[in-house]
C-alpha cells in the first residue's frame, strides 16, 4: 500500500475565532555584546469580537509586538498571522495588500491627511484600493461616532478629541479583520479620550469588531476585554475581564519584580 506524505507547505488553518497570533515570535536588534531583543519567543492568540489591550514597562516590547502583528514591521524569527496568512511568506506588494484590505490602525498622532476632510480622510483606504465605501454601513460608523455635522471640516478645523473620532472612523470604516490602537488616547484630555474608548468598546459589542490596543494607561485599559502584560520582550500575565485596581495592582508588581 502506497502512503502519501503530508504537504507541510500548506498553510495551517488558523484556530477557530483567532483574528491574529504570533508563533514563537523574536525581534533583535544589534548582534553580539550589542544585540538587544525586543520580543523574545512570544506566542499569542487575539480572538475575534475581543477587545484585548497590551500593556507593560516602558521598554517592555509592547509597541514592537503589535507593530509586528499588524505588519509594520518584520520579525528576526519566527511567524505572525492575520487569520491563515504567515505575514512573513508575503512579498511587499501582498503585504501592503492585506494591511489595506484587512487590518486597520489607529495612533496616537491621528495621522490624517491635512488636505482631506473628515469625510474623504474616513474613506481614504477605500478610495486608495479602488473600492466603493458601503455607504450604510459608513453612515451608521459616523452616526455612532458623532461626526455628522463635521464631516465637510479638515482636521485643521477639528479638536483633538474630533480628530481621533475621524481616526477610528477611518479604521472601522472598510470593515476590516482587526484594528490595531497603538496609545489612541496620548493625546487627548480626559473626557475626549473616554469618548474614544466608549466607541472602540461600541464597536466591539455592537459591530463585533476585534481591536488590539496597546496603552501605558490602567483606566483605557479597563475597557478591553483581556489585558497581557509584557515585560523584557516576553508575555508575564494575561488578564480577564480586567477592572482598573487590578491593572494597577498587576502593573505595581511588575514594576517591583524589575
Amino acid at each position: 500500500m502506497t502512503t502519501t506524505e503530508p504537504n507541510t507547505d500548506a498553510p495551517m488553518p488558523a484556530p477557530v475565532g483567532i483574528a491574529a497570533r504570533a508563533v514563537r515570535a523574536t525581534k533583535s536588534y544589534g548582534s553580539g555584546d550589542t544585540r538587544v531583543v525586543a520580543l523574545d519567543e512570544i506566542d499569542a492568540e487575539f480572538e475575534q469580537g475581543r477587545f484585548t489591550a497590551i500593556m507593560g514597562p516602558s521598554g517592555s516590547g509592547k509597541s514592537t509586538l503589535m507593530h509586528c502583528l499588524a505588519g509594520l514591521d518584520t520579525l528576526t524569527s519566527g511567524q505572525v498571522f492575520i487569520g491563515d496568512i504567515d505575514l512573513s511568506s508575503l512579498s511587499e506588494k501582498k503585504l501592503t495588500t492585506l494591511r489595506r484590505d484587512k487590518v486597520g490602525f489607529v495612533f496616537q498622532a491621528f495621522n490624517l491627511i491635512p488636505t482631506l476632510t473628515a469625510i474623504e480622510n474616513i474613506t481614504l483606504p477605500m478610495s486608495l484600493a479602488g473600492r466603493k465605501p458601503d455607504d450604510s454601513w459608513v453612515d451608521r460608523v459616523i452616526t455612532t461616532v458623532g461626526l455628522g455635522d463635521r464631516l465637510t471640516h479638515r482636521p485643521s478645523e477639528l479638536s483633538g478629541g474630533q480628530q481621533q473620532r475621524v481616526a477610528v472612523s477611518r479604521a472601522l470604516a472598510s470593515r476590516p479583520e482587526i484594528i490595531f490602537a497603538d496609545e489612541p488616547t496620548g493625546n487627548l484630555d480626559t473626557n475626549s479620550g473616554s469618548e474614544i474608548l466608549n466607541f472602540m468598546r461600541q464597536a466591539v459589542d455592537e459591530f463585533a469588531q476585534t481591536i488590539v490596543m496597546v496603552t501605558h494607561d490602567p483606566v483605557a485599559a479597563s475597557y478591553a476585554d483581556r489585558v497581557v502584560f509584557l515585560v523584557d520582550g516576553r508575555i508575564v500575565h494575561d488578564l480577564a475581564s480586567p477592572d482598573r485596581d487590578a491593572i494597577i495592582d498587576q502593573m505595581k508588581h511588575l514594576e517591583v519584580g524589575r
